[in-house]
C-alpha cells in the first residue's frame, strides 16, 4: 500500500503522516527530507541555486525513484509537488492520495506563527502572507481536488483528533 499525503504548506503533512504511519505500521517518507538527502543541499538553496523549475523537475524525478523503489508507505510531498508534470496522476496510478485541506485563513494563520525555513513565503508580512497563501491555495485546489481522499483537517485542533480522523478514513477506504 503506497499513501501520498497531500496539501498546502503548513496543514500537517509530515507532522500527522508520521504519527498516521505509526498507527498504522507503515514506513513514513518526508518527501522533502529524502530531496534534501538525495541533492545534499536545503530545499531553500536548491531554490535558491537553481530556481522553482529546476526543484520541480527533481521533484518529479526523485517522485517516480521513490515509487520504483518502495511498495508499502506513507509519504508527506511537498505542497507543490502534485501541481507539476502530471505528478498527482502519477501518485494516484500508484497508490491512495488523500488531500489535508483546510481553508486559507486557518493556514496563514498557522504559518504565520511557525519557525522554519520556507522558501516560497520567505520574507512576507503578515498581509503579503494571507494574500500568497489564498492566491496559492486558489490555483493548487484545481490538483489537490483530484486527490483519491479529501480530508478537511482542523488546524486549531489537537494532532491527537487529526490523527485519528485520517487512520479511520484509511481503514474506511482499505477495508
Amino acid at each position: 500500500m503506497r499513501i501520498f499525503i497531500l496539501g498546502f504548506m503548513g496543514v500537517g503533512k509530515s507532522t500527522l503522516g508520521r504519527l498516521v504511519a505509526e498507527q498504522l505500521s507503515l514506513r513514513f517518507l518526508d518527501f522533502d527530507m529524502l530531496l534534501e538527502e538525495h541533492q545534499g543541499m536545503s530545499i531553500s538553496d536548491i531554490f535558491t541555486r537553481y530556481g522553482e523549475v529546476y526543484f520541480r523537475k527533481l521533484e518529479h524525478d526523485l517522485l517516480r525513484e521513490v515509487v520504483q523503489t518502495n511498495d508499502h508507505f506513507i509519504l508527506s510531498t511537498g505542497g507543490g509537488l502534485p501541481c507539476f508534470h502530471h505528478n498527482l496522476e502519477f501518485m494516484n496510478d500508484h497508490g491512495q492520495t488523500i488531500y489535508l485541506k483546510s481553508d486559507a485563513e486557518a493556514i496563514a494563520n498557522r504559518l504565520g506563527h511557525s519557525t522554519g525555513s520556507r522558501p516560497l513565503i520567505a520574507g512576507k508580512s503578515v498581509s503579503e502572507l494571507r494574500q500568497y497563501v489564498e492566491e496559492t491555495l486558489s490555483r493548487r485546489n484545481h490538483y489537490y481536488a483530484q486527490a483519491s481522499i479529501v480530508i478537511d483537517v482542523d488546524l486549531e485542533a489537537n494532532k491527537e483528533a487529526n490523527v485519528n480522523l485520517i487512520v479511520n478514513t484509511i481503514r474506511q477506504v482499505i477495508d
